[in-house]
Parts: structure tokens; C-alpha cells; sequence
């Protein structure tokens, strides 16, 4: 299939390459040019501009939120560049509403709109193991599902409506962030009190918690293995903050979604703009008066 890929960091670099691999013709756009370099290595054609990466049958594109996602489609005039009958993959985690809007903007157009986030760091992106929760028209979803099947290992389908994927995608990561800090403070307690993280820790994560999420997390956090960020802590108040809007939306309260936002912010704060999620653990340790960085 020829296709263009719209954002290029850690995740995007990954997808696309796995596209490349699939045999897919891609030709990628990047505000940063560097990032092109090692697609282009792999096969890609390199676009000058980026009207000129969403000429073929599809454009996935990954970019790093609502802000850069409008600059580029709707504010930047890429949707009018598109063709009719081109569908358009949008794997960022962007809000429920401009989820809505870009849904709209594109049936004016006549461009099916596909929304696919995914869950997976960039390790998972490169082994074409992401677990993509995609919704769509199911034509849509139907043309487009040979390049998701060449990025993921499943494929989590949400209905037509796109929203519903991107809703889907901030309840769960909103659940990450809350399994991240309840270990953040539970092995805060511990270490008060003697134990070590990684000791505590590799007990519940073998137990009680035997699940990816827990063992992933909780390996980082009993390492204190923070850099370089899987997912960068910004990335984290983003998205609690768009779990915030969405329940307000809804009047749904979202309390311990308060207390996140707190925490990352407080993280942030404190220099921790280039480390991972997980280092919410050093909040967790730092308010306890512990080291930071040092087990008992």
C-alpha cells in the first residue's frame, strides 16, 4: 500500500519503519529533518514538504498532542491537501473533543478518518507488538488494517465513532498512571519501614500483581531505571489532564485523577521533565524524606 507517515519520534520512527518492513511503499514527513535519515536508509521516501507525504491510499500520522495534531491537519491545511477517499490513521492520544472535530472536518472533505492510539512504549513499537484500539468506519478500518496488522499485535476494535478510541485510550492510560503511583507510594512505605523497593516489589509483582503493567513499572521503579523516559512525564500530565477534561465533559469525577495531576506537576517541579512516568516514585520517596535514589 503507498502510504505517508506524518511525526517521527520515538514511536512514530518505529511504526513507520515496521511498515517498510511489510513491503509498504511510505513515504514520511518530520518538522525535524534528522528523523528522516534512518527511514530513508530503510527505503522511505523523504517528503520536502508534508502535503507532499499524503498523496497515496492512506496517511497514518503520530504526533505528540491536540496542539500539534490541529497545527498540522486543520490549522496547517493538510486535510485540504488530501484527497478524497484517502483515510487518514490518527494514533495520538489527543482529547475526546478534538476527536470529534477532526471526525467532522474530514467528512466534509470526504476523507474517512481512522482513530487508532495505541498502548506500548517504543520497545513494543519496534517489535510490532502494540495493541491498537481503532474506530472507524469499517470500510476504513478495512482498508487500513494491513499497515495497523504490520505495527501491533492485535488489533482492539471501538466501533465508528473515532472518539470512542480515544477514549478508550486515555481511561487506560489514566489506569497506568494510577498503578504507577499506588507502587510509587507503597514502596515508599515499605523502604520507611525497612524493606526495599525491589524486594516489595518483585514480591507483589509475582503475586497479587502478575500483570505487564505492574511487572513493567515496577522493574523501573525497583531499578530506578528513569532515563531515558519510555514515556516522558510531560506525556503523562498531558494525558491525565485529558482524562479531566473528558470526565468534566461528562460530569464524571475523576478524583485520584486530581491527585495525579498534582504529583506530575510536583515531578516536573523538581526537574523531572526528561524522565519517565515512573519517576513518580521520587515524589512518593522525596514527600516521605527518604533518598530519593537510595534503597535501605
Amino acid at each position: 500500500m503507498k502510504v505517508g507517515f506524518i511525526g517521527l519520534g520515538a514511536m512514530g520512527s518505529a511504526m513507520a519503519s515496521n511498515l517498510l518492513a511489510a513491503g509498504h511503499a511510505v513515504t514520511v514527513w518530520n518538522r525535524s529533518a534528522a528523523a528522516t535519515e534512518p527511514l530513508a536508509s530503510l527505503g522511505a521516501r523523504v517528503a520536502s514538504t508534508p502535503e507532499r507525504a499524503v498523496l497515496g491510499e492512506a496517511v497514518c500520522s503520530m504526533l505528540a498532542n491536540d496542539q500539534a495534531v490541529r497545527a498540522v491537519f486543520l490549522d496547517g491545511g493538510l486535510l485540504d491537501a488530501m484527497d478524497p477517499g484517502t483515510v487518514h490513521v490518527n494514533h495520538a492520544t489527543i482529547s475526546v473533543a478534538l476527536a470529534q472535530e477532526l471526525a467532522e472536518a474530514h467528512a466534509a472533505r470526504g476523507i474517512d478518518y481512522v482513530a487508532a492510539p495505541v498502548f506500548g512504549r517504543p520497545d513494543a513499537a519496534a517489535a510490532a507488538r502494540l495493541q491498537i484500539v481503532a474506530a472507524g468506519k469499517p470500510a476504513a478500518v478495512d482498508t487500513v488494517r494491513p499497515l495497523l496488522e504490520a505495527m501491533g499485535a492485535k488489533i482492539w476494535p471501538m466501533g465508528e465513532a473515532p472518539e470512542r478510541a480515544n477514549v478508550a485510550k486515555i481511561a487506560g492510560n489514566f489506569m497506568l498512571a494510577a498503578a504507577i503511583e499506588s507502587m510509587a507510594e507503597a514502596s515508599a512505605l515499605t523502604r520507611a519501614h525497612g524493606v526495599g523497593a525491589a524486594e516489595f516489589l518483585e514480591l507483589m509483582t509475582g503475586t497479587l500483581f502478575a500483570a505487564p503493567a505492574y511487572q513493567g513499572y515496577g522493574k523501573l521503579i525497583a531499578e530506578q531505571r528513569y532515563s531515558p523516559a519510555g514515556f516522558a512525564m510531560p506525556l503523562g500530565l498531558k494525558d491525565v489532564g485529558l482524562a479531566l477534561s473528558a470526565g468534566e465533559a461528562r460530569r464524571v469525577p475523576l478524583p485520584f485523577a486530581g491527585v495525579l495531576r498534582e504529583n506530575f506537576l510536583d515531578a516536573l517541579a523538581h526537574g523531572g521533565e526528561e524522565l519517565d512516568w515512573s519517576a513518580l516514585a521520587l515524589v512518593a520517596a522525596r514527600r516521605a524524606g527518604l533518598d530519593e535514589r537510595t534503597d535501605p
